[in-house]
């Protein structure tokens, strides 16, 4: 009875020594214990050479990672990243870098080296400035810098002439910068939960716009202006502070209702102080309320 009294005792303990308090590693670590080429975890798609390192934890990037130069989509999103190292310029073929939900403060120059990058997520950051170097990424198409701390961009981003979706929301700006007004190709801005209260009258060159976002701002008057952009089929002002419509509204065709779910293409004018009879003109649907304003308009 002792001894299996005894033997009990020992199995519960689990393997003696080192063993008990190995060490865990993540997938990658534990592919590179034997001393295998990082180039085993590259995914070959039919198009890109992809790298991803999601939510591993790290503070900081592998070096070896710098080293795999075929890599054309790397992922180190939600990680705890503080920095990104210039050594980031050496993955030349690199199309698309995600590096989201880290805790980036600054971002290298070298970033700019990067001149096939055509998109670049940012996103959920602590981001309060971005490098001039990096309107030298002029193949860049789509740009997500949601959540972060940015008040202003670098004047040369009028240069980026392929941007065709970019996302400010959840910043500090004040104003929508006016080097994107230049970015002739945008067919989505998101400019909503900052601190607008005016959309200047600028926004009218941004003639290939589709998408317009501004909700949860301050903005007191609904600009003219944007009833030029007669390609619009998302058009968002929620929870601002508008009281009247102008009565060129109906120019945009291409909104196909009133929307309420914030989904959905067409107006969304929703949770504004909006004077009479415009709350009761909304629940008609967008045809009463351009009848309306074109009746105004002509009376």
């Amino acid at each position: 009875m002792g001894a299996r009294q005894s033997s009990a005792c020992c199995k519960d303990k689990g393997p003696p020594g080192p063993l008990r308090g190995r060490q865990k590693f993540s997938p990658w670590e534990e592919a590179l214990l034997p001393g295998r080429d990082p180039r085993c975890l590259l995914k070959r798609g039919l198009r890109h050479v992809s790298f991803s390192l999601v939510t591993t934890g790290m503070t900081d990037a592998p070096d070896f990672l710098w080293g795999l130069s075929e890599v054309q989509k790397l992922n180190l999103s939600h990680n705890q990243l503080r920095a990104l190292p210039p050594d980031v310029a050496r993955l030349t073929r690199l199309v698309v870098l995600n590096l989201c939900g880290n805790r980036l403060k600054s971002l290298p120059r070298e970033l700019g080296l990067l001149r096939g990058l055509k998109v670049l997520f940012l996103h959920m950051n602590c981001l309060a400035e971005l490098p001039a170097e990096l309107s030298a990424c002029q193949s860049l198409e789509v740009l997500g810098l949601s959540h972060n701390r940015l008040s202003q961009l670098p004047a040369g981003f009028a240069d980026l002439g392929r941007l065709r979706k970019l996302n400010l929301s959840h910043n500090r700006f004040a104003h929508i910068p006016v080097c994107v007004f230049a970015l002739k190709e945008l067919d989505f801005l998101h400019v909503g939960s900052n601190r607008l209260e005016n959309i200047a009258e600028s926004i009218q060159c941004l003639a290939s716009l589709q998408i317009f976002i501004a909700e949860s701002n301050n903005i007191h008057a609904f600009p003219r202006a944007l009833c030029l952009l007669t390609g619009l089929e998302l058009l968002n002002l929620n929870n601002n502070d508008i009281q009247t419509l102008p009565e060129e509204l109906y120019l945009l065709c291409r909104l196909a209702r009133i929307a309420w779910n914030p989904m959905d293409k067409g107006l969304h004018i929703s949770r504004n102080p909006l004077s009479k009879p415009l709350p009761e003109l909304l629940e008609g649907g967008l045809e009463m309320l351009f009848s309306y304003l074109k009746d105004k308009k002509h009376p």
